[in-house]
């Protein structure tokens, strides 16, 4: 397989290890020093892009991909704003996007336990939830997209809890969101479910990048000649349902 890596920082350079481990072959790499690179012939030379660079640019950048008719696997988060315009063109352009705000194996089976989790405990409203997210000083966005996903998911099952917040509230239907940025901090999300008597706690702790880089590369491999959006319950065989 023969990937463009758009986007060359730490998590594009673990990637690049993981991909080239694999046998894989890496044909372009884009970053800030040379976007003009970023073109329709170099991007022709690879089966599948993978897509790490921020919120500022995710959206350009996946956009550039289905233009170009490749497959593209994006993991930046901070972006989703402006999911519906991605969806319609990536439809009309007859592509294939993977979008995932966590590509690690830990995390998606994470996911899975929390929305079932998030369902037993609905029957309990003596047990209030609150979230907390550990990050590195150098993450732009907050709280991060594996924290909004994991807070979607217990919104979807909760019949007490309406919104998310970003911050310390006692409103009880919200849902409350910290997010700690310190140093080394590759990703931790803990989930509690606090009452008088006891409390149950859920936590899933990245010890460094290489899980995400090789959900990543598992994604690409995914891709290459599908057509439509997925994410990584069918990257993972969880689910035949597209998102």
């Amino acid at each position: 397989m023969k990937i463009a890596l758009i986007g060359y920082g730490k998590m594009g350079k673990a990637i690049e290890s993981i991909a080239l481990e694999k046998g894989h072959e890496v044909v372009l790499r884009i970053d800030i020093s040379n976007p003009q690179d970023f073109t329709a012939d170099k991007i022709a030379l690879a089966d599948v892009a993978i897509e790490f660079t921020g919120p500022h640019s995710a959206f350009a950048n996946v956009m550039k991909c289905l233009e170009f008719g490749i497959p593209v696997v994006c993991g930046s988060t901070g972006w989703l704003n402006q999911w519906k315009e991605v969806a319609a063109y990536c439809e009309k352009q007859n592509g294939c996007l993977i979008y995932a705000s966590n590509y690690s194996i830990g995390v998606n089976l994470f996911f899975e336990l929390n929305t079932r989790l998030a369902a037993l405990m609905n029957d309990y409203p003596e047990y209030e939830v609150s979230m907390e997210e550990i990050h590195h000083t150098e993450k732009k966005d907050a709280p991060s997209g594996t924290a909004i996903t994991l807070a979607e998911q217990i919104l979807q099952q909760s019949s007490r809890k309406k919104a998310w917040v970003n911050h310390h509230d006692t409103d009880p239907a919200n849902l409350e969101i910290i997010s700690l940025r310190e140093d080394p901090a590759p990703g931790t999300h803990k989930i509690k479910y606090a009452s008088p008597i006891d409390t149950i706690e859920i936590i899933h702790t990245a010890h460094n990048r290489i899980g995400f880089a090789g959900g990543a590369v598992l994604a690409a491999e995914f891709a290459i000649h599908k057509k439509g959006i997925f994410g990584m319950r069918e990257v993972l065989g969880l689910t035949e349902k597209k998102i």
